[in-house]
C-alpha cells in the first residue's frame, strides 16, 4: 500500500487529529495490541504513543495482536522513504501489509514526524478493519484537495523540475575545545550534488577538514600538531536490469595520516542483487565487485622504498541484512588485493545480531575481524611518540579484530502507552557529580 494513494482521500485526517476512538466501541472490543520495532535514524516512539492513543502499545512481541516493523532509505533528493511491515501475531497470523511513506528532504523534523504518524495510523486502522475491531475510529475529512476531488493525481514524472532532480548542499562545522595544558580545533567544510532517477544514481561530494592540537609536556616542552586533509570522490550507477548495476567510483585525495599526499583512483564496479531492490529495507542480499587503478603521491619514502606508484587493485563483497519478526541480523565479508602482487591483501568479516530468544529476552553480538597485508602506504620513518599515543599516524599491522555480547531482558506490565516527559532532560547532565 502506497500512503500517496490514501492521503488525497483521508486528507492528512490524522495530521490534525481526527483520527480518534469512538470510546463505548472501543471498551465493547478491546483495543489491538501494537509492537512497533524501529531503530531507524529518527523514529520517536514517544510521538507516535502519544498522537495514536487508541491501540495499546505492547513492549512484548509475544502479548501483540500485530507487529509493525519501521524502515526507511534515503532518496536522490535528500529526503527518505519510511516503510511500515505490519505482520499479524497469534489469533491474526497471517495478517501483513505494507506502506510506504515518501518524505521530502525540505521537510522539517515536526513535519517529518506528522507524515510518518498519520501513515502509521492509517495502516492501524486498516489492521483494525481487516481484523475485526470494528467501528474502533473515526475519521473525518478535512478537506480533499482539487486532484482528489477530480481523481488526477499528478505523476511525479509530469512535474515540471527546473533542478533536473539535482539537489545540493553545502555543509561545515568548527570544534573548540582545551584546557590549561592542551588545546583541539577542528574546522571542517563539504559541498555534494546528487541526481536520482529510477535507473541512474550519481553521488558527488567534496570536503576539506584542518585539525590541529597543542600539548604541554611535563617535561616544559610544547608538541604542536597541525593538519589539512581533503578528497573530492563521486559515483555513478546505471541499472542495466532489476537486479544488476553497473557504476564507477573515483576520488582525487589528500590524506596524510595515511602517508599519502595526493591519491587518485577511477574503479569501475558492478553489483548483482539476489533479492529485488524494493525489498532491501527488509533483506538484502548483494554482491559487488570492483577494478581499477590508484595512484599514490607519499609524503615520505614508504617501507617498500617508493616515493609514488601506480597499482591496480580489486576488490569483492558480499553483504547480507535482514529485519525480521526475530530479530536483526547482517553480515558481510569484503576482500581486496593488489594486483601486481597478490600477496599483498586485505580480507574483512563483520556481523551483527539481535535475536529475541523468547518473551522479553534479546540477545545482542557484534564482530569484526580482519587480515592486513596491503599497508604498502606506510612510512620508512616511522611516527614519532605523539604521533602514536595521540593515534594521528596509521601504524603497521597484519591483524585486527572486535566482539562484544549483551543480552536485554525486560519484564513487568507489558503496557506501553503512558508518555510523562516531565524531567526528560535531567539524565543528561547537572545532579550529583562522583
Amino acid at each position: 500500500m502506497d500512503i500517496r494513494r490514501l492521503v488525497p482521500i483521508a486528507a492528512l485526517a490524522v495530521a490534525a487529529g481526527v483520527f480518534a476512538p469512538t470510546s463505548a466501541t472501543a471498551q465493547a472490543t478491546g483495543l489491538p495490541n501494537v509492537f512497533i520495532d524501529c531503530s531507524t535514524r529518527g523514529c520517536d516512539q514517544t510521538y507516535f504513543r502519544t498522537e495514536i492513543d487508541w491501540v495499546n502499545w505492547v513492549r512484548v512481541r509475544e502479548a501483540a495482536d500485530v507487529h509493525m516493523i519501521v524502515t526507511s532509505e534515503s532518496t536522490g533528493g535528500g529526503g527518505s522513504i519510511w516503510q511500515l511491515d505490519l505482520i499479524g501475531v497469534g489469533d491474526n497470523e497471517g495478517y501483513s501489509e505494507t506502506v510506504r511513506i515518501p518524505i521530502a528532504g525540505t521537510d522539517g523534523e515536526r513535519q517529518r514526524l506528522d507524515q510518518v504518524t498519520t501513515g502509521m495510523a492509517l495502516a492501524l486502522a486498516q489492521f483494525a478493519a481487516a481484523e475485526g475491531y470494528r467501528d474502533l475510529i473515526s475519521v473525518e475529512i478535512a478537506g480533499l484537495r482539487a486532484e482528489a476531488e477530480t481523481g488526477d493525481v499528478v505523476d511525479a514524472q509530469e512535474v515540471a523540475d527546473p533542478w533536473n532532480l539535482w539537489t545540493f548542499s553545502i555543509d561545515g562545522n568548527a570544534r573548540l575545545n582545551g584546557e590549561d595544558t592542551q588545546e583541539n580545533r577542528n574546522l571542517r567544510g563539504g559541498f555534494s550534488a546528487s541526481r536520482v532517477s529510477p535507473t541512474w544514481k550519481m553521488n558527488f561530494r567534496g570536503s576539506i577538514s584542518n585539525d590541529r592540537r597543542v600539548r604541554d609536556l611535563s617535561d616544559g616542552s610544547q608538541f604542536v600538531f597541525e593538519r589539512t586533509d581533503w578528497s573530492v570522490n563521486g559515483l555513478a550507477v546505471y541499472s542495466i536490469a532489476p537486479r544488476v548495476s553497473v557504476g564507477a567510483r573515483g576520488e582525487v585525495r589528500r590524506i596524510l595520516s595515511a602517508n599519502q599526499k595526493f591519491r587518485m583512483e577511477l574503479t569501475p564496479a558492478i553489483e548483482y542483487s539476489f533479492f529485488p531492490y524494493e525489498e532491501a529495507t527488509r533483506r538484502s542480499l548483494t554482491a559487488y565487485y570492483q577494478i581499477g587503478p590508484a595512484y599514490r603521491d607519499y609524503e615520505s619514502r614508504t617501507v617498500l622504498g617508493f616515493e609514488h606508484e601506480l597499482r591496480w587493485e580489486h576488490q569483492v563483497q558480499l553483504e547480507l541484512s535482514q529485519r525480521q519478526p526475530w530479530g536483526d541480523a547482517s553480515m558481510g565479508v569484503t576482500a581486496s588485493q593488489f594486483l601486481h602482487d597478490t600477496s599483498l591483501y586485505n580480507v574483512r568479516l563483520d556481523g551483527d545480531l539481535e535475536f529475541r530468544i523468547t518473551r522479553g529476552l534479546s540477545l545482542t553480538t557484534e564482530g569484526n575481524v580482519s587480515w592486513v597485508e596491503d599497508q604498502i602506504y606506510l612510512s620508512a620513518g616511522g611516527a614519532s611518540t605523539e604521533e602514536e599515543l595521540l593515534d594521528l599516524i596509521r601504524r603497521g599491522q597484519s591483524f585486527t579484530w572486535s566482539f562484544q555480547m549483551g543480552f536485554r531482558f525486560r519484564f513487568g506490565s507489558i503496557f506501553n502507552n503512558v508518555v510523562n516527559n516531565r524531567f526528560s532532560g535531567g539524565s543528561g547532565g547537572g545532579g550529583f557529580f562522583f
